[in-house]
């Protein structure tokens, strides 16, 4: 049974449901569930999500073997494997949906990284490890379903070693966007706000980070939300037998209203990355 409250407990059960699982890992990207970096509007999603995170890795680099890694809503793994592949580090995978942590541990021993990814049924809302455990602390696209994002940006700089990295990416909305008009983003995520570049820069000085770097990537969330849609619905009877058919239509509304917000340049995304 949960033991978590309001939004976060609101975000295990969508990612702990049959339907949500089938779609996330078969449509969204697989290993990678988050926001890609496209160099064409024709290109693999998969692809487009593999150099996000190679472009992450590149931030942080380099990393040795005796260094560690926490991933903060590391969903199936796709960052925590290629971050141990290249740098032979270990790294903490702590999320809070058993079954997208299942499928995690499954390929960390099929391809033979278990002794180097640990997998943590858990919250970033209160990071596992100590005062200054880790080098680097990452999250890609899921700050976003924090019940309090402050806190988390919070405990990154409580866990990180001095001079150690914490480095995502979110979705977020643009600092002037206008008040109301992402209403139906926030209904379809059962959310009331999202964050912006300003609020994150903001709460890291106040927190104590000494180094604030952003990455301005805004188009890649409304080209990634229209490739999902484009592939969703190229595959949609075959998702259907997967995910319910109501599910399935109402993502795909779900997505185009992420689209218009984005054409309408009220969303923004990018990597940031704060420097302990």
């Amino acid at each position: 049974m949960s033991t978590y409250s309001g939004v976060t407990e609101t975000a295990q059960k969508y990612y702990n449901s049959k339907d949500a699982d089938e779609f996330y890992y078969n449509i969204w990207g697989g290993e990678d569930i988050h926001v890609g970096i496209y160099n064409s509007d024709e290109e693999p999603i998969s692809n487009a999500s593999r150099r996000t995170v190679e472009r992450m890795m590149d931030k942080v680099a380099p990393l040795s073997p005796d260094q560690s890694v926490v991933d903060l809503g590391a969903g199936y793994g796709g960052a925590a494997r290629p971050i141990a592949n290249r740098f032979g580090c270990n790294v903490t995978c702590v999320n809070l949906s058993e079954v997208q942590n299942e499928r995690n541990r499954k390929r960390n021993q099929e391809v033979g990284l278990a002794d180097k990814i640990t997998v943590i049924d858990g919250s970033f809302d209160s990071v596992p490890g100590p005062d200054g455990s880790f080098d680097v602390v990452w999250s890609e696209d899921a700050l976003l379903h924090a019940s309090d994002r402050r806190a988390v940006v919070q405990e990154a700089y409580r866990v990180l070693k001095p001079g150690g990295s914490f480095v995502f990416t979110d979705p977020m909305q643009t600092s002037d966007c206008p008040p109301g008009v992402l209403q139906p983003v926030y209904d379809r995520i059962h959310l009331d706000s999202l964050a912006s570049f300003e609020y994150y820069t903001n709460v890291a000085k106040e927190i104590g980070f000494t180094k604030v770097e952003i990455e301005d990537l805004s188009q890649q969330l409304t080209r990634h939300y229209t490739r999902v849609k484009e592939e969703l619905l190229r595959r949609y009877h075959e998702v259907i037998e997967l995910s319910s058919q109501e599910y399935v239509d109402r993502m795909v509304q779900g997505l185009q209203y992420w689209i218009t917000a984005g054409e309408k340049g009220y969303l923004a995304w990018g990597i940031i990355q704060l420097v302990k």
